[in-house]
């Protein structure tokens, strides 16, 4: 299925029955939209005209309605996006450069926004639309993710190689943590005893046990990469060796994926047994990753 220019992330529906696509465009273009997709049906129901707001990365679903946080770089906002009307509801700003993506509370109520350039966490408050607070993370804190309970968010820095842990109420910094090189993304699995983070530079999946914040394996991602170095490709020059695991989904407890951006493969990893499974083949430079249990007609 075709997108808009240069895709980053991919969110699904909380019934599985839609998929979002952000298309946040390349060096020499500015992308503005919002591809959405039945995926039942595998075909394009709309695109999304986000204006203004340019360079939209991360999105959340906001389980049980039509609307999803989407993070626009170009304002520094989050916005509030009416997925089924096609419209931008409203627009909160960050006031932190490089608002790249997003992390919601359990209820909704609350909303982490990492600045990768200043290394903070704008905290916003969804029912007034008003930033709370903003607490420092670690240099380059991108990824967020907030534990099942919801009692924890999680940040990534990669240029610090850390993950930072928060409490969600009180957003007192509880817990830094050494990772591998250039984490970038970051998951729970669904019953929130394991967290994985993409490291991008050393080529690996940290699974870290939740519960103790102790790590427990370091998976490598060993699969062929090009033969030669492309400038086109994200990374690719800087973690030359790497085959640049990004985008991360973990739809089970035994179960996840993740996307090699300079392999062109995405892994299948087993969580009981802490290693990869397999590798199948995507378009070129696969990046966002999510999971539909809907199965598309043939």
């Amino acid at each position: 299925l075709e997108t808009g220019i240069e895709p980053h992330e991919v969110e699904v529906s909380h019934d599985g029955a839609i998929a979002v696509v952000c298309n946040y465009g390349n060096r020499k273009e500015v992308g503005n939209t919002l591809s959405v997709y039945d995926i039942k049906n595998a075909t394009l129901i709309r695109t999304i005209d986000l204006g203004e707001h340019a360079r939209p990365h991360g999105m959340q679903w906001i389980t049980g309605t039509s609307k999803m946080l989407v993070t626009a770089e170009s304002t520094n906002n989050l916005l509030v996006v009416d997925v089924e009307k096609g419209v931008v509801e409203r627009a909160i700003g960050t006031e932190q450069p490089i608002s790249h993506m997003v992390a919601a509370s359990i209820d909704f109520k609350t909303a982490f926004v990492p600045s990768i350039r200043t290394g903070n966490v704008t905290i916003i408050d969804l029912q007034t639309d008003s930033i709370i607070a903003q607490v420092y993370s670690g240099k380059g804190a991108e990824g967020a993710a907030v534990s099942p309970c919801g009692k924890e968010l999680w940040v990534t820095n990669r240029s610090d190689n850390t993950l930072t842990v928060f409490d969600t109420q009180t957003y007192e910094l509880l817990y830094t943590l050494e990772c591998g090189d250039f984490p970038i993304r970051i998951k729970f699995t669904p019953d929130g005893n394991k967290v994985l983070v993409s490291n991008a530079q050393s080529g690996d999946v940290a699974v870290f046990d939740a519960n103790t914040k102790t790590l427990l394996a370091k998976i490598k991602l060993t699969v062929p990469l090009p033969e030669e170095v492309d400038d086109e490709r994200f990374f690719a020059k800087e973690f030359q060796g790497s085959s640049i695991p990004i985008g991360l989904v973990v739809p089970h407890n035994t179960t996840a994926y993740v996307a090699n951006t300079n392999a062109d493969l995405v892994s299948e990893i087993d969580l009981v047994k802490l290693e990869i499974i397999r590798h199948f083949p995507t378009g070129r430079q696969p990046d966002g990753i999510n999971f539909s249990p809907l199965m598309p007609a043939k």
